[in-house]
């Protein structure tokens, strides 16, 4: 069953974003709260979702997967799309289908509300995600690098006087 998070799911979430980073190889990235994330999710200013895959079906079924997105926009299209930040689903709970539910889930709301695109990232050594997203019919975005600006750059460049 996937179904959108609630804030009961917040720590569950959690754990499972810091077992995303172990298995990205960066058990020590993440310095999210809880609080963080329940304020990303359901605070005055949320601009950020999640739904999760749930076993069994019904409530008292263990959640083993998360899809966590925020709105973006093209200037091209004229029109938001998804931008998925993470997917993650537990080792033991894949190959059930539950990656593809999320995806599905996340697909019909930019069906059913108008958005043109569904994008996120996948680390180029990660061949077992790449050939499931290829086998949906995503493509990559060759000719486009993705460009960060964190720590002490973007405290300096934010600085500086206008």
């Amino acid at each position: 069953m996937i179904r959108p998070a609630r804030p009961d799911d917040v720590p569950v979430i959690h754990a499972l974003v810091r077992e995303l980073a172990e298995y990205e190889k960066e058990p020590d990235a993440v310095v999210a709260t809880e609080q963080d994330l329940h304020t990303a999710l359901f605070g005055p200013d949320a601009a950020v979702f999640a739904h999760v895959a749930q076993e069994d079906g019904g409530d008292g079924g263990a959640v083993v997967g998360f899809a966590l997105w925020f709105r973006n926009y093209s200037t091209w299209t004229g029109r938001h799309g998804v931008y998925l930040e993470d997917l993650y689903v537990r080792p033991q709970a894949r190959g059930r289908g539950y990656g593809l539910a999320l995806l599905r889930t996340l697909a019909r709301i930019c069906v059913e509300r108008g958005y043109t695109r569904l994008e996120w990232s996948v680390l180029d050594w990660n061949e077992p995600s790449i050939r499931f997203y290829e086998a949906l019919g995503s493509r990559p975005m060759d000719g486009w690098t993705v460009r960060r600006l964190d720590g002490g750059a973007l405290a300096a460049l934010g600085s500086e006087a206008s």
